[in-house]
């Protein structure tokens, strides 16, 4: 079983964020995997940006807000 660093986006209203995840890759089931912190981790940071909490989304992760375009 082997890991590599990844950058999962997570989106939720008017924010975005970057999270840095493990993906495990293993030889059975369908790899790659998250670990059960990692997973958590994404929810949490979703959790918070819905609920407005972006000093908690910050500490897990990079936060962006979307702004539309005009053309």
């Amino acid at each position: 079983m082997t890991g590599r660093r990844h950058t999962k986006l997570v989106r939720e209203g008017e924010y975005a964020a970057e999270v840095d995840v493990d993906l495990i890759d293993s030889e059975e089931g369908w790899p790659p995997y998250l670990s059960l912190e990692d997973a958590e981790k994404l929810d949490d940071v979703r959790e918070a940006l819905r609920q407005g909490d972006l000093k908690k989304a910050g500490g897990l992760a990079r936060i962006f807000k979307l702004t539309p375009v005009t053309v």
